[in-house]
């Protein structure tokens, strides 16, 4: 019996129109009912994933940007937590301001930008955030961030990638939740480290997990889990290493994975 599910937001539980069905609530809302744990493991900022989270009335804690941070629903208790190192932020910080790149910071839970371009802009219409821009930008490299995340062209970040792998990358956790967002965390600020630590919180057994996503941003909980499960839109990459491919985002690929290992098991 599994215990513990892990879903995605982006592309996973949410359709293409932004939005979690009502089929798909029902299931996650019966596999509640059995005691099974349902929570989200996004990239997105706390701020961002807690109005998902209330559209689907979950109140356990949720796995956020990347899983850099863990974090309680009803109290707002942070459970685990991960920092950008800062003598990484700052050589990022640099890296950015020599290219003219586009960088945001998350400190507080606060979308922290240069200026309000397109890229800004878009990024908070999508995510449903605000963001702020900052008077002292660098300032703000003094303080905790989650996560630093750079905008631009797929193909020129898996450039500028491979260019930092070499410079930050034994300090920090390099990866894409989208083609044109390039992410940066702490090295144990992953979705794979945060379902571990889940799993022991609620005390259950790694191999009572499922893990599901569709970017490759989702591996290590994917490979972690003992069932991860690729949406069938995943890339493929992440359906390789899958041990189960589901139906798309816009078919209620969540649903399917509920009620196929959770809801039909339990009612045999």
């Amino acid at each position: 019996m599994y215990k513990l599910i892990a879903i995605d937001v982006d592309d996973t539980l949410l359709n293409d129109d932004l939005l979690v069905t009502e089929g798909t609530k029902k299931a996650m809302e019966e596999a509640i009912a059995l005691g099974v744990t349902v929570t989200l493991a996004t990239g997105r900022m706390y701020a961002s994933a807690k109005k998902i989270a209330n559209q689907i009335e979950l109140n356990v804690p949720i796995i956020t940007y990347q899983g850099s941070l863990v974090k309680t629903l009803l109290d707002g208790e942070v459970l685990y937590e991960r920092c950008v190192p800062q003598d990484a932020a700052k050589e990022l910080y640099a890296f950015t301001e020599e290219r003219g790149l586009h960088l945001q910071l998350y400190a507080d839970d606060i979308l922290y930008v240069k200026e309000a371009n397109e890229k800004a802009v878009n990024y908070s219409t999508l995510t449903n955030i605000p963001y702020v821009v900052a008077e002292d930008f660098e300032a703000l490299l003094d303080k905790p961030n989650n996560k630093m995340l750079i905008i631009d062209d797929p193909a020129y970040l898996d450039q500028l990638a491979e260019e930092l792998k070499p410079m930050i990358g034994d300090r920090v956790h390099i990866t894409k939740s989208k083609a044109h967002y390039l992410e940066f965390m702490h090295k144990e600020g992953t979705k794979g480290h945060a379902l571990r630590f889940m799993a022991e919180h609620l005390g259950c057994g790694i191999d009572q997990t499922i893990a599901i996503g569709d970017a490759w941003n989702d591996h290590e909980m994917i490979e972690a889990a003992g069932l991860g499960v690729a949406m069938g839109n995943a890339t493929p990459k992440l359906k390789e290493i899958a041990d189960y491919i589901t139906l798309t985002n816009n078919e209620e690929g969540v649903r399917h994975v509920i009620e196929k290992f959770v809801l039909e098991p339990a009612a045999k």
